[in-house]
C-alpha cells in the first residue's frame, strides 16, 4: 500500500515581518524556561505515569494500592513515582510503615484536563 504524505503549506515568497518578530522575541521565554517546560511535558509522555495520576485524581493512595490498581509491581510503581515527585507533580507522606502519595497541586489536574479536552476535539 502506498504511503501518502501531506505537504506542509509554505509561503510563496520570503518576507520577514520585523514588527511581529519584535513582539515574539519580547514575549519568548528564556532558553532555560523553554527547556524546563519541555522536560515537564516529557514526564507526561509515559502512559504508566498518566495512569498513576488518574488514580491520584480520585484518592491519596499508598504504593501497594497503586501497584494493585494498575497491575504492576511496587518496584515499577516506585520508579515512576520517583520521576513524578522529582518533577513536583506528586507529593508523599509517611504514615506508620506506609508511604501515601497524592497530587502535588491542582495544576496537575488542570494540565491533564486540558490535554483530555484537546484530544477529544473534532
Amino acid at each position: 500500500m502506498a504511503h501518502t504524505q501531506k505537504m506542509i503549506e509554505c509561503c510563496e515568497s520570503h518576507e520577514v515581518h520585523k514588527d511581529l518578530l519584535k513582539i515574539v522575541n519580547e514575549k519568548l521565554p528564556s532558553e532555560t524556561e523553554l527547556y524546563d517546560l519541555a522536560e515537564l511535558f516529557k514526564v507526561f509522555g509515559d502512559s504508566t505515569r498518566i495512569r498513576i495520576l488518574f488514580v491520584l485524581f480520585e484518592a491519596e493512595v499508598c504504593v501497594c494500592d497503586l501497584a494493585e490498581a494498575l497491575g504492576m509491581t511496587q518496584s515499577a510503581i516506585s520508579h515512576q513515582l520517583r520521576i513524578l515527585k522529582q518533577n513536583k507533580l506528586v507529593k508523599n507522606r509517611r504514615e506508620g510503615k506506609s508511604i501515601f502519595y497524592s497530587l502535588a497541586d491542582e495544576h496537575v489536574r488542570t494540565i491533564i484536563a486540558q490535554g483530555c479536552e484537546h484530544i477529544e476535539e473534532d
